[in-house]
């Protein structure tokens, strides 16, 4: 009864109905639950600065940004990697390419779209519909009312389970607004708590509410990085928290299931600050190995290329952007020929800074591939 109560429904079923928060009986912060929220506090502040530090931080952010949406769309069944989320945003044609790519693709520009937005709107119910709307336009749910508050029961469950046998049965339709209504006062409370303690708390509690027919985890885990930015926890979006909950998926859920059955809100809280650390740490990491490889490739293409070096290194510091590039895209970069973009993208593969990516002779696309290296290997 900590979390909510099931409660009897007029078709027969019983629906869950979350208690409000803070948790009441209030949380038992014992010295576990203190030091993993130091160290995840600490390791957060060493992100952000690793980020700040970096030459332009807006140009590597696409990708941390990128593999959030890889993993996070993973944990719900797709099959898309990062290359074919790339690949796919150079028009690479492939013919092998899951079909679920663009499930990820509006992962991207969902959190963008909600970045933008929250200089002029907090997180709220609104900035989550609207959010919502955009992670599945044209995709697997989008006939499921995208951007619209569910009107009907869901449940969640194995396949073929019914509400009667399903694991958990989120509360009725009509209670969905007044709950968000609940938790977004909770969002903005004058309560003394600790920022990350709220953060873990909200994406639980709208998880347990579930107001979508579809999409409600995509959503849930965006409302972390909307959370952490909008607190200044994070400049930039930098964490990939789905590394951790796709790595420990069965772990995710059953905390989750185990704070509505159990009222088990510490140990949820304790696995979610213990991904906020590990996954901070290897964020950072990621941006020393960036920096590392931006001034080796540097050093490399002025000690190697002579005096096409200048275009050249334009062309690199672009690829930390957009990490496939064609000879089109430099000729326009550049303001150069179809020829000399050429020559200069050969020059380029010689050194070994580009790869060719598609096995075509014409139109073809190269990949800053020791980039993408240090993404995939996550």
């Amino acid at each position: 009864m900590r979390a909510g109560t099931y409660q009897q429904q007029p078709n027969g079923y019983k629906a869950f109905m979350p208690a409000p928060l803070p948790p009441d009986p209030p949380l038992v912060i014992d010295d576990e639950l203190q030091t993993l929220l130091s160290r995840a506090d600490r390791a957060l502040g060493r992100l952000d600065g690793s980020i700040q530090t970096l030459p332009d931080p807006d140009l590597f952010v696409l990708m941390y940004v990128r593999k959030e949406a890889v993993l996070s769309s993973q944990i719900e069944g797709t099959q898309s990697s990062l290359n074919d989320l790339l690949r796919a945003e150079a028009q690479i044609f492939d013919p092998d390419r899951p079909v679920d790519v663009k499930e990820v693709s509006n992962y991207v520009a969902a959190l963008n779209f909600g970045l933008g937005r929250l200089s002029d709107l907090p997180v709220s119910t609104r900035l989550i519909r609207e959010i919502h709307e955009r992670l599945l336009k044209g995709v697997r749910g989008a006939n499921l009312q995208p951007g619209e508050l569910r009107k009907s029961q869901n449940w969640i469950g194995p396949a073929g389970s019914t509400i009667n046998t399903a694991t958990f049965v989120p509360p009725p339709p009509h209670e969905v607004p007044g709950q968000l209504g609940e938790l977004e006062r909770f969002v903005h409370s004058d309560e003394a708590m600790s920022a990350l303690i709220r953060i873990g708390l909200t994406h639980a509690q709208f998880e347990t509410i579930h107001p979508f027919l579809d999409g409600n985890g995509r959503t849930g885990r965006l409302l972390i990085t909307f959370l952490l930015c909008q607190q200044e926890i994070l400049q930039q979006p930098v964490l990939y928290l789905s590394h951790f909950l796709k790595a420990n998926k069965a772990e995710y859920y059953d905390h989750l299931q185990n704070v509505r059955t159990d009222g088990g809100w510490e140990q949820w809280l304790k696995f979610f600050l213990r991904g906020v650390g590990e996954v901070s740490q290897q964020a950072t990491e990621t941006a020393r190995a960036i920096v590392d490889l931006r001034e080796r490739d540097r050093q490399k293409i002025v000690d190697e290329l002579g005096r096409v070096a200048g275009n050249a290194l334009k062309v690199h510091e672009s690829l930390f952007r957009f990490p496939l590039v064609s000879v089109n895209a430099v000729t326009d970069l550049l303001g150069v020929s179809y020829t000399a973009a050429n020559r200069l993208i050969d020059r380029l593969v010689e050194i070994g800074l580009l790869t060719e990516a598609t096995g075509n002779s014409r139109n073809r696309v190269f990949n800053y591939s020791h980039y993408i290296q240090l993404f995939s290997d996550l």
